[in-house]
């Protein structure tokens, strides 16, 4: 079941704002963790990204992020930040394995989505075969009841809860990655700048991925860091397979958000507000 949990026992509704931060007080460079290298503002840099019909998306409202094995000095950044909710993506043992570090004035709520099953890649031959499961994954995304749910639920408290707010997986990649594409195209970024903001990942987790690499070749061989490469990037084809998948079943992305997450008008809307200047 989803749990939330206070960091530093400090009241939910006494520390933070219901209205998102204006552009005249967001932050206009991209604030940086040198512990969380996929942590960024889901509108992108500058003065965010461009909508259809005018107007751009609000900066400092939604972040989104690798696992939160953060500094001090990071921590304090995201307490600086105004960050009043922290929603955990990862299944329970990676968050065992790796619990966030508390930012003072946070909630921290886990709303869990499947991610890469470690059955499915832990024998992978060729990287061909690391492809068909990442699409695998991304067609979860859209087709599991599970994860479904998990992205109403996670969509519904974007929109309704406190703001800022933060989302986070373990790479900040997939998962993330997916539920910053629907935010964008909730407020009307155009697909090609969303795609674009998709492939970020491989430019900002460059340093993490080649460290984990590394270590494939350590302990299972340097034929098997191409094989598994896959795994830890992002490509087009695979968010692609999660836009098919909503076409097949749902129509659009509106179809989706109305009858596969089962979001009223009304959150959509409320999103929408918080999105765009």
């Amino acid at each position: 079941m989803p749990e939330s949990r206070t960091y530093l026992d400090q009241p939910y509704a006494a520390v933070v704002s219901n209205t998102p931060t204006s552009d005249a007080t967001a932050p206009r460079e991209l604030a940086r963790l040198a512990s969380a290298d996929n942590f960024r503002d889901v509108a992108g840099t500058g003065a965010g990204y461009p909508v259809a019909g005018g107007g751009r998306v609000r900066r400092g409202v939604f972040f989104r992020s690798n696992e939160l094995q953060l500094t001090a000095a990071d921590a304090g950044t995201l307490a600086d930040l105004g960050i009043a909710r922290i929603h955990d993506l990862r299944g329970q043992m990676e968050i065992d394995a790796h619990p966030d570090v508390e930012v003072p004035g946070a909630v921290w709520h886990h709303v869990e989505v499947s991610g890469i099953p470690m059955e499915m890649i832990s024998g992978l031959e060729d990287s061909d075969a690391a492809v068909r499961v990442m699409c695998q994954v991304y067609d979860a995304f859209v087709r599991a009841p599970a994860a479904r749910a998990s992205y109403a639920e996670l969509l519904t408290d974007l929109a309704t809860g406190p703001v800022p707010q933060l989302f986070h997986c373990t790479a900040g990649k997939d998962r993330t990655g997916w539920a910053a594409a629907l935010l964008l195209e909730i407020a009307g970024v155009d697909r090609a700048t969303i795609l674009d903001d998709y492939l970020l990942t491989n430019t900002f987790s460059s340093a993490t991925r080649a460290k984990y690499l590394a270590l494939i070749g350590e302990h299972l061989g340097a034929d098997k860091v191409a094989v598994y490469e896959p795994t830890m990037i992002v490509e087009p084809a695979f968010l692609q397979t999660a836009y098919d998948t909503v076409t097949e079943l749902y129509g659009s992305v509106d179809g989706y958000l109305r009858d596969g997450l089962g979001l009223s008008d009304d959150v959509v809307a409320l999103l929408r507000s918080r999105l765009v200047d």
